[in-house]
């Protein structure tokens, strides 16, 4: 990030103002300091030199508070990580989200400066984001296994590897995995290719597991090890393999990891398709059958909470949307219920949530929570729990968008509290849906048994097939039972939306779709022409 401001308040008596900036990021409403600019003298127009530096994460939403300085003249040959700001003078603050920066066509977002108490002041600042090249860094592996340890009595393994990157805390995050290799202890598997975002750094801890596939979805490790990218790389020039160790590492097993091709590449990120304009377009999908309970007693899940706690549907309609609005310019999200009765009529299985204008838009994330809540009232909880309308709903608009342009991605949000009746049909939808601009994102609130749920996602290695036996092109479901994230150090949102910018990569670049670059306005020139000989 750098920055500049614009007529700041002159806080000198015999000079300008001598200004520094502080920028914070805001975690759980505590803020956290992440950079300071130099001092510059006597300006009230300043453009730092000094950049800070950011993680962008897509999953999140990251606020940002900028606050200005003039810094007292006593203190000019402090250096500036020292100085206490309680004793200089505050010329105002500024606020916005990361994904406002970024989504700006140049990446720039100018915001007005305001006092402690929020009332406007005179000035305002600029904040400039710029990836950096390391980022659109990628490495793509091709990995084969020897001897790998047979978990199956009458057949042998079907394995898949599981890469994921560990955190501070060494919980491991899952970033990439290969298909399902069907009864071999000896596997070679397509190449995986794994960016610079997913990896951190080439020094940062990975966890590589091999498992044997379980359509259950209890798959079970066949070993694992621990490794980085640049060990990966040695590994590679080496031809050597790694060997594999059982659960807690405790035992070294006879498997071993090879790596058959390691090539580092440039490739477009998900940014640059962002902020050169192409969008995200949200759809939200609510489960009205039955089985969710009585929503005017407490213990149903669509209970509306007259102390404003939110519920389960509510919460994952208002933390999803708040991330994804800043990537839909409009903000004008279709949304639906399906499972129940109509006022004059049969069950439904894709109705509009706005029932006053029944347009399938409502506007911002408030207009789904109202919509949402009035419906609740408005219709009868039925069944059963049909996927497949809604499904072929937003794979029409999806579709239709596609032929007029590709410059739109669409995300449609299902939140529900059960089994799905017609399996075989929403595997059909699931698979027609793979080759459009289009992926899914399933939540499963109350503790009904989502074994099911987990066969639509393919993040058990297993491409889904439909009733004719087409595979689906790619993976574009994400399911998330909201029980097994509550309480953990990853929200359901980040559950839910981490696969999103990788799913839209694969997308646009199996398609050929690259960025437009950002349109410049012709700049006149530095300094006249040399005159005509």
């Amino acid at each position: 990030l750098s920055f500049s401001a614009s007529k700041l308040r002159d806080m000198d008596a015999l000079s300008k103002s001598d200004p520094m900036l502080v920028v914070y990021t805001k975690m759980d409403g505590r803020l956290e300091e992440i950079g300071r600019t130099e001092v510059i003298l006597n300006s009230l127009e300043p453009l730092w030199i000094t950049k800070t530096m950011i993680n962008y994460q897509f999953e999140i939403v990251q606020p940002l508070v900028f606050r200005i300085y003039d810094i007292d003249t006593k203190y000019h040959n402090t250096p500036v990580k020292m100085l206490n700001l309680a004793q200089q003078d505050f010329l105002g603050e500024a606020f916005c989200n990361l994904s406002e920066i970024v989504t700006k066509f140049n990446h720039s977002l100018s915001l007005n400066l305001r006092n402690g108490s929020g009332h406007a002041l005179q000035g305002t600042m600029t904040v400039h984001a710029e990836e950096t090249a390391s980022s659109r860094m990628a490495v793509e592996m091709t990995f084969h296994c020897l001897n790998l340890d047979n978990k199956d009595t009458f057949s042998k393994s079907d394995p898949f590897l599981r890469v994921s990157r560990l955190s501070e805390s060494a919980v491991a995050i899952p970033i990439c995995k290969t298909e399902v290799i069907n009864n071999n202890l000896n596997p070679v598997w397509r190449p995986i290719t794994l960016t610079s975002q997913q990896y951190s750094s080439r020094d940062d801890p990975l966890l590589v597991e091999c498992f044997d596939f379980d359509a259950s979805g209890n798959h079970e490790l066949m070993g694992a090890l621990q490794t980085t990218i640049a060990q990966l790389e040695n590994l590679y020039k080496s031809k050597a393999g790694a060997n594999f160790y059982s659960k807690k590492g405790q035992k070294k097993l006879k498997g071993q990891l090879f790596l058959d091709t390691f090539q580092e590449k440039v490739q477009h990120t998900f940014l640059d398709y962002i902020s050169s304009g192409f969008e995200l377009n949200f759809m939200v999908a609510v489960d009205f059958t039955a089985s969710n309970g009585d929503p005017r007693t407490p213990q149903s899940l669509h209970y509306i909470d007259p102390s404003g706690r939110l519920n389960s549907y509510q919460q994952a309609i208002l933390g999803v949307s708040e991330v994804l609005q800043f990537y839909d310019k409009d903000r004008r999200f279709p949304a639906w219920g399906f499972g129940a009765k109509m006022p004059q009529g049969p069950v439904s299985h894709c109705f509009n949530l706005n029932a006053i204008t029944n347009d399938c838009e409502v506007v911002g994330f408030e207009g789904i929570m109202s919509a949402y809540s009035s419906t609740l009232y408005s219709v009868s909880l039925s069944g059963p729990t049909l996927f497949g309308p809604v499904i072929n709903k937003a794979a029409e608009i999806a579709s239709h968008s596609a032929q007029y342009g590709n410059n739109r991605y669409f995300v449609l949000l299902i939140i529900t509290d059960g089994v799905i009746t017609d399996e075989q049909e929403t595997k059909d939808s699931i698979v027609r849906a793979s080759d459009l601009p289009l992926s899914i994102l399933i939540v499963g609130v109350g503790n009904a048994d989502f074994t099911q749920m987990r066969t639509l996602d393919a993040d058990l290695g297993k491409r889904l097939q439909s009733s004719t036996g087409r595979v689906a092109t790619r993976d574009i479901v994400q399911f998330v039972p909201m029980r097994e994230v509550q309480g953990g150090q990853v929200t359901v949102v980040q559950s839910l939306l981490e696969e999103l910018p990788g799913q839209f990569l694969e997308y646009m670049r199996t398609r050929g779709i690259k960025p437009q670059p950002p349109q410049h306005a012709s700049a006149p020139p530095a300094y006249p022409p040399p005159p005509q000989l």
